[in-house]
């Protein structure tokens, strides 16, 4: 499970993450490469975390 987050959404990503996983996920940074073509999974603002499985 991945969910591209904005500023503003990364705690309710976080959140969903551990009620639907059951576990803590990893929190890391859209790669600088990335961050203009990914999106936020709650909105149209650009990711600047990725929410991941281990």
């Amino acid at each position: 499970m991945n969910i591209n987050s904005c500023e503003t959404h990364i705690n309710h990503a976080l959140d969903v993450f551990v009620a639907e996983q059951g576990k803590f996920p990893i929190m890391e940074v859209v790669p600088e490469e990335e961050k203009l073509s990914t999106k936020c999974n709650y909105c149209e603002e650009f990711a600047i975390y990725v929410v991941v499985d281990e």
